[in-house]
């Protein structure tokens, strides 16, 4: 089973904390030792935000800012791969060939951003589509894809599962506010549809939720199901070891 996990830069290292981190490494091992090939594209956070502030009050534009948020999430690539401990590729990936050419030496393929103007969630679903993965996981901070901002709206409701093009139709007006509630960002939503990938996104504040999901489906979270599919037999068979 091919998968891609997209880990938010507040959910790894929200305070720097190297037990979290090293958390998240252990999930990812245990996945791998499951058989599963894996990218990891890692995500910049609060960090990259501060960055990016500081930056944007110095006069940088928006180019400039983007370079230092690409700066960050590599900085958290790197903490991840330091914790694997010789299983992942040496430094993060800066493109899709490169983060394929590591799976094709069974590393686990580490990577932050790409290029300006496209996030990490975007970079993941690139990823998932140009290595064709069975499965794409949005590791958030937020529990899954509601009608409305759930810190905003105490009537907001969960979905327990969409279609990617229902994904798109309920990021795009969330993408259209700055500092945007959309739990995945309007570009990843499309290249979702685009591809038919299937996608989870959940709460990924305990890396145990990742392994749930990948190896049996079982999340809190939203799932997204290309229409027309069935539930991936590799479910069946997991390891409850």
């Amino acid at each position: 089973m091919r998968v891609v996990v997209s880990v938010g830069g507040s959910v790894l290292a929200p305070d720097l904390d190297s037990g979290r981190v090293a958390a998240y490494a252990e999930a990812i091992e245990r996945l791998a030792a499951d058989g599963c090939e894996l990218g990891v594209v890692v995500g910049g956070g609060g960090v990259a935000r501060e960055y990016i502030g500081t930056a944007r009050e110095l006069g940088a534009n928006e180019v400039e800012l983007d370079q230092l948020g690409i700066g960050t999430t590599r900085l958290n690539a790197r903490l991840l791969i330091a914790a694997l401990d010789g299983a992942a590729n040496l430094s993060p990936a800066t493109g899709y060939d490169e983060a394929a050419a590591a799976l094709r030496r069974g590393e686990v393929s580490v990577m932050g951003g790409v290029t300006p103007g496209q996030t990490t969630d975007a970079v993941a679903a690139a990823l998932a589509e140009s290595i064709d993965a069975d499965l794409l996981v949005y590791a958030t901070s937020a529990d899954g894809v509601y009608d409305a901002d759930p810190n905003a709206d105490p009537d907001a409701t969960q979905f327990e599962s969409l279609s990617p093009s229902e994904l798109v139709d309920i990021v795009l007006p969330m993408s259209r506010d700055a500092g945007s509630s959309a739990p995945v960002d309007l570009l990843a939503a499309k290249l979702i549809d685009r591809a038919g990938i299937r996608s989870i996104v959940l709460d990924g504040t305990d890396p145990s939720a990742v392994v749930d999901a990948v190896l049996r489906g079982e999340h809190t979270g939203t799932d997204v199901i290309p229409t027309g599919t069935d539930e991936p037999t590799y479910w069946t068979g997991a390891s409850d070891a």
